[in-house]
């Protein structure tokens, strides 16, 4: 096997001492200004560091930073929102900073100040799992456990996994990427004690429903996800819980890949190509049919957003491939702002006016009769069954899709996103589509699209 110096590499994503010393003395800022403002106020409530900045194992200018501020266990979860978002505006204001409300367990601000991104989450003050009221309590306890358990060593470690996570778009477990979370990659360095060792598991060992269980917790069995990592601070949490089996699968592809071949460039992200005139030739080389569903995005977070594209696009796939027209690939895209794609490739996209209709079994006399009575003379047997010719709907996917849309209240797809194709929307031929003005990153998914591997291997 081919050995790999990682020296290059980790002194282009370890943070600096200068960096280190400037996120220490802004995060001691940060926390002094919290309990200032709480003690100036009789506020009960401590803040905190947490996270990758708390751990060190944030990858180079990409410090962004925790700050909980803790509660008594007896504090009403009213009062815990409101001065928790209390104190958030007041030291974001204080520190002369652009403060933003988000919402996760609860609400929480996040704070622009000089360029750094600072999230302000109030939570209780937990010991144990066993205290826990909201989802956001446990990051202190994995803080804890991280800078108890792992290693000064093997940080660096952890950072090379991070770094390779995020070069094949694996890495962080909001939905939009369904992959791994820092605190996942984290337990897997402290499992299998380096970065080497996390590849030759996942490339040669995992299986299906792979059980890792550092602190031998023995809960593993009552999970079902293609990955499980028992938390070590709660025996009955998933720490791979939003991880997906497509993003477990390429790593592990990747994992082999690398191993086999290790470079420099799988620590690099892929770049996507926003050259209008070489997409649109791809598409059409493939002479396929491809069409694009346009519409606003709806004013709700990603976390809310992303889920119900996904939801959407399977709906509607669903429906087309009911109707004949067999999807070949589908998927979705959005700025989150302004605009959101959903595209279909179809392998059938244009289909004969009339379609065999299966009728009932000759043995039933009252459905053979009533099944005459609707359709006539046009009736044939073939076998036991009776068959009949109808007249499509439509023979082609865009007036199927437009007429799906006209019943987009009895579809299953997303509520907020049912509001804006009620709004609005168009369906366009990606020929026609690509006539017209883009964003970059429209491009680039379109690009991605055409290349769904290009992110798994390096020549």
């Amino acid at each position: 096997m081919i050995r790999m110096d990682y020296k290059k590499i980790l002194s282009k994503i370890t943070p600096t001492r200068q960096e280190k010393k400037a996120v220490k003395r802004f995060t001691n800022k940060l926390i002094k200004t919290i309990n200032d403002i709480a003690e100036k106020k009789n506020i009960k409530a401590k803040a905190e560091l947490v996270g990758s900045v708390a751990k060190g194992t944030w990858l180079k200018g990409e410090a962004d930073i925790d700050i909980f501020i803790k509660f008594p266990l007896k504090t009403p979860k009213e009062k815990l929102k409101k001065y928790g978002l209390q104190l958030g505006h007041e030291c974001i204001k204080t520190m002369k900073g652009q403060a933003e409300e988000k919402y996760a367990a609860h609400p929480y601000v996040t704070g622009h100040i000089k360029g750094y991104e600072v999230d302000i989450v109030p939570c209780y003050d937990i010991t144990d799992a066993s205290q826990l009221k909201s989802a956001v309590d446990r990051t202190i306890l994995h803080t804890r456990y991280i800078k108890k358990n792992l290693k000064k060593e093997q940080i660096k470690e952890v950072l090379l996994l991070k770094k390779f996570m995020k070069a094949i778009g694996a890495y962080g477990s909001e939905f939009k990427v369904g992959g791994f979370a820092g605190y996942l990659c984290e337990l897997l360095i402290i499992a299998y004690e380096n970065f080497k060792g996390v590849l030759e598991a996942a490339a040669l060992k995992w299986r299906k429903g792979q059980i890792i269980d550092i602190e031998g917790h023995g809960t593993g069995k009552y999970f079902k996800n293609p990955l499980i990592v028992i938390d070590p601070t709660d025996k009955n949490r998933n720490v791979a819980a939003a991880l997906t089996q497509q993003k477990l699968s390429e790593f592990i592809i990747v994992a082999r890949n690398f191993l086999e071949n290790p470079k420099e460039d799988y620590f690099q992200e892929i770049k996507y190509s926003h050259d209008k005139e070489k997409i649109h030739a791809k598409f059409k080389q493939r002479e396929s049919k491809c069409i694009i569903l346009e519409f606003n995005p709806p004013n709700v977070p990603a976390d809310t957003l992303y889920p119900q594209l996904k939801k959407t696009m399977d709906t509607l796939v669903s429906h087309l491939s009911k109707e004949g027209f067999k999807v070949n690939r589908s998927s979705y895209w959005t700025d989150e702002k302004k605009n959101s794609l959903i595209i279909f490739e179809f392998e059938t996209w244009k289909l004969p006016a009339y379609r065999k209709h299966m009728g009932p079994r000759v043995w039933s006399k009252k459905h053979t009769r009533r099944f005459h009575k609707k359709y006539g003379d046009k009736i044939w047997i073939e076998g036991d069954r009776l068959f009949v010719e109808r007249k499509r709907k439509t023979t082609r996917p865009e007036t199927c899709l437009k007429s799906l849309l006209t019943e987009i209240e009895y579809l299953g797809v997303g509520k907020h996103i049912k509001k804006e194709l009620k709004k609005g929307y168009k369906i366009i031929d990606i020929n026609k589509y690509l006539e017209g003005e883009q964003s970059q990153e429209a491009l680039e998914f379109l690009d991605a699209f055409l290349n769904p591997g290009k992110h798994l291997w390096r020549s």
